[in-house]
């Protein structure tokens, strides 16, 4: 077994859930046990560990190779340690499993698989001879990706920058430098309760709401797929929930729907917001819109004119660069002042799912590829 598979494996075997998706207390959550164990993978590869608190028991782990001459550039290598639950959470999602030439367990793709090529890239770059001299190589293990990130954003908000992030998600190997952007939104109806033999004394919120799930899935998802952005194609709708009424006798006077409204280059909350005010005033339909994240989820878009960025596309083979639909942290370090591009190895199509895996032959590959690019720099 290679390194590369044995450390993603240990992995696996540390369950790092997002405690948003369990109940407070539960032994499956958070990232502390994964970010202590690479404190001590990275620590005896050689590199310098600070943690870096964010919230009570989480923290980001960040492993530095600090050359011996003047720092001139740096880099980030951004993967997070946190995973989505299961429906149910149940023991067999952690325990690692090798078969036909895949890794499966939870996080196997999302994104342990690139914690797994980062660190054994960086640590394999400290231990040999081509060292980079004046660039700074910093990866750094990230909470709470899969719910809010706060993560990348603490690390942003207290200034770190860098010249480049390659943020770890399952991208099939491919660089990725355009992703959409996320708003969850929520929208209420209001009615009047009556009685349900006599729905002529009501106004029933439920049907009110039923209009608008139908302009928002008809119309409005038409309009939107006459926008186009060359890497990411077009923007989507799509209602997710819908919670209305008390009791089956009873016109229901309150109904809510939340929406997933993914955004392209150009789209903000703002903009989002108030077409859709536009578009139900137009069509006589009274909701109230709220936002349901407290931070923004901002598409990425970066160029391809960095040298870095231009470097990194050609050590790894790729002639264009790709887009994506997900959002992840790298959206979140390029607003912050650095410019990002996505990588890693698996397909996001494996991502949260039950059977979860990851290729051994793109993971040892991505280790590959990532360490002739940090070879690569000065």
């Amino acid at each position: 077994m290679m390194p590369v598979e044995k450390l993603l494996c240990e992995l696996v075997a540390l369950p790092s859930v997002n405690p948003a998706f369990l109940p407070a207390g539960d032994p499956w959550s958070g990232e502390q046990r994964v970010a202590e164990f690479l404190a001590a993978v990275a620590a005896r590869g050689g590199l310098e560990i600070e943690f870096q608190a964010v919230s009570p028991h989480r923290a980001n782990l960040l492993a530095r190779l600090t050359p011996a001459g003047k720092v001139r550039a740096r880099i980030l290598l951004a993967p997070h340690l946190d995973t989505v639950g299961g429906e149910p959470v149940v023991p067999e999602l952690f325990i690692p499993r090798l078969r036909d030439g895949r890794v499966h367990g939870r996080g196997a793709c999302d994104t342990k698989g690139s914690v797994a090529a980062m660190l054994t890239a960086l640590v394999q770059l400290a231990r040999s001879e081509r060292r980079p001299v004046a660039t700074e190589i910093v990866f750094a293990g990230l909470v709470d990706e899969e719910h809010g990130q706060a993560g990348s954003r603490a690390l942003v908000r207290r200034g770190f920058r860098a010249d480049l992030a390659i943020v770890g998600e399952p991208t099939r190997l491919r660089v990725i430098t355009a992703h959409k952007g996320n708003l969850w939104l929520r929208l209420e109806t209001r009615g009047r309760p009556a009685h349900g033999s006599q729905p002529e004394l009501g106004r029933n919120a439920v049907h009110l709401m039923a209009r608008i799930v139908h302009l928002l899935e008809t119309q409005y998802a038409a309009r939107l797929r006459r926008r186009r952005h060359r890497l990411l194609g077009h923007p989507t709708v799509s209602v997710g929930t819908i919670h209305g009424g008390s009791q089956t006798n009873v016109v229901p006077a309150a109904c809510a729907i939340t929406v997933d409204r993914r955004t392209i280059p150009g789209e903000t909350r703002a903009t989002v917001r108030r077409e859709l005010l536009a578009l139900l005033r137009r069509h006589r339909l009274a909701a109230r819109l709220a936002d349901t994240k407290d931070a923004p989820c901002l598409p990425l878009e970066t160029g391809t004119r960095s040298p870095l960025v231009r470097a990194f596309l050609h050590s790894v083979g790729q002639t264009r660069p790709h887009g994506a639909n997900f959002f992840c942290d790298a959206a979140v370090f390029a607003h912050g002042g650095t410019p990002s591009v996505v990588f890693g190895p698996g397909d996001i199509a494996q991502a949260h799912t039950a059977h979860e895996w990851v290729s051994v032959r793109q993971l040892e590959q991505a280790t590959r590829l990532l360490t002739r690019f940090l070879q690569s720099l000065p």
